[in-house]
């Protein structure tokens, strides 16, 4: 049975961070593949000068380029609207045979009980945890955490919030995202960025 990991996100944009966890749950778990799941709306956090979804599926496209096992998805762009995991789940779950594994950050997992759906994303896929700090998935209910995989990769302290921030105050944000992404951000004046490497 093949094994398809999930990672959803605004990847706004997407960075080294982002990648180097994909990697880790691509060879802890031998996925076959990474699908690479850009939302159009996030359901759970304000997102008002969130870039359009086809700049941040090529930007996407742009870090992921030349790895095999990574594949950038547009289920979610097409949908349009708010995207909701628990509908992600279920339609990748009719198109493709295998087990699915949600990648998702720690403060998302935190959050996870006001999800839509949770019970069901739960019998969808099972959940990737990785831990931000010393915060583990041990508090959490049993019946989550029996479908739950704690993933500790590399410590990467890069955040999109934070590559936002910095171009907005002029600062360079050069090898915290791929180079490729650098220039397409810059092309796009996308956060305010203009060639500052």
């Amino acid at each position: 049975m093949s094994r398809i990991g999930v990672f959803g996100g605004t990847f706004d944009p997407v960075h080294h961070g982002h990648l180097v966890m994909a990697q880790e749950a691509v060879v802890r778990l031998k996925l076959e593949r990474m699908l690479f799941m850009a939302l159009n709306r996030p359901p759970h956090k304000s997102a008002p000068h969130l870039a359009p979804v086809e700049h941040r599926i090529a930007m996407l496209r742009l870090a992921t380029r030349g790895n095999a096992r990574f594949e950038v998805s547009r289920l979610e762009a097409d949908r349009g609207g708010i995207s909701y995991t628990v509908n992600t789940l279920e339609t990748l779950r009719k198109r493709l045979r295998g087990e699915l594994f949600f990648l998702l950050g720690q403060d998302s997992l935190d959050d996870f009980a006001r999800w839509r759906e949770p019970e069901k994303i739960l019998r969808l896929a099972r959940l990737v945890v990785v831990p931000r700090g010393a915060k583990k998935a041990a508090s959490l209910p049993a019946r989550v955490r029996r479908r739950v995989v704690v993933l500790e990769p590399p410590r990467i302290e890069i955040s999109s919030t934070e590559i936002r921030r910095r171009l907005r105050r002029g600062l360079t944000v050069r090898y915290w995202t791929p180079d490729t992404v650098l220039r397409y951000m810059s092309r796009h004046g996308l956060y305010g960025n203009r060639d500052r490497s």
